[in-house]
């Protein structure tokens, strides 16, 4: 018997219908949730992530800006933009699309934006409340991946996670967030990275295998425990003839063998992507809804 598939589409869908309510109850208020995201230069990726975005903006009745700067923009420019937007009573999300080019600091970028409006939750404050169990926003990724395993029946509570990857994108603020007190947390939580000897020992003992390190099918099947639940975040384009474009995106892990051995996995496209979105239009409705006096 083959893993139950864990169907991020269809879970992000059911998150985007519970916003629904809350977005016409803030626009009743004369509130209309607002998101604007600043892309540099002209990654591919990151222009389809960006109007995924705006897409999913629109079919909640939110605003949505794309700020596209050209790939040679000086620092200070963006720093100057994202000032602005900082002041915009109309603009209660603001991210700032990574990766950026070489002569922009990322920290500097992220640490810019306001911690009220930072709803891809990287600011350093933001981080630290995260980190002490009081969020103001939840990194979308790994809020993603929460809500993946609460709502396929895969509770992390009591469990053993393992987390491949220490990124602070995603491999760290997801183990922040499952081992916290309360719904969604209370796990215990091993993070293995480049320096971590046999990796595979440790993935084997996990109940819950979160892969997030960027190499296409890395997890093979003789890695993962039997019935554990398998949370794939990877996203890499490999080549493939077979396909018009001659290449396809495939996951951190081999689908195909590790769907034999485990109880439950996601799916890569179709997986932790749509959830992502999902969460980052959440993050903006909180912070909307904070902007509401009572």
């Amino acid at each position: 018997m083959g893993a139950a598939l864990i169907d991020g589409k269809a879970i992000s869908d059911a998150i985007k219908a519970e916003l629904k309510p809350r977005v016409q109850a803030l626009v009743d208020q004369g509130v209309t949730p607002g998101l604007v995201a600043i892309l540099v230069g002209d990654n591919m990726a990151s222009q389809v992530y960006v109007r995924a975005k705006a897409k999913g903006c629109e079919d909640l009745g939110m605003h949505s800006e794309i700020l596209q700067l050209p790939g040679d923009t000086p620092e200070d420019r963006l720093l100057a933009e994202v000032g602005k937007l900082n002041k915009r009573v109309d603009v209660h999300g603001i991210l700032v699309q990574q990766p950026l080019p070489e002569q922009i600091t990322t920290e500097k970028a992220v640490a810019a934006v306001s911690p009220l409006k930072d709803v891809d939750c990287f600011h350093p404050v933001n981080v630290g409340l995260l980190l002490i169990g009081t969020p103001r926003f939840i990194p979308a990724t790994p809020a993603g991946v929460q809500e993946l395993l609460l709502r396929s029946g895969n509770d992390p509570a009591g469990k053993h996670v393992v987390i491949l990857g220490r990124s602070n994108i995603v491999g760290k603020p997801l183990a922040a967030l499952l081992m916290q007190r309360g719904p969604g947390g209370n796990a215990t939580v091993t993070v293995c990275h480049t320096g971590t000897k046999d990796v595979a020992a440790i993935t084997r003992t996990a109940d819950v295998l979160v892969a997030a390190i960027g190499k296409a099918r890395f997890v093979t099947g003789d890695m993962v425990r039997e019935g554990a639940a398998v949370i794939d975040v990877g996203i890499n384009r490999i080549q493939d003839p077979k396909t018009k474009t001659g290449t396809r995106i495939v996951g951190d892990v081999d689908f195909d063998a590790v769907s034999k051995v485990a109880g439950a996995i996601t799916p890569v496209p179709g997986g932790v992507g749509p959830m992502t979105i999902a969460m980052l239009l959440r993050n903006t409705v909180v912070a909307a809804e904070a902007t509401v006096p009572g």
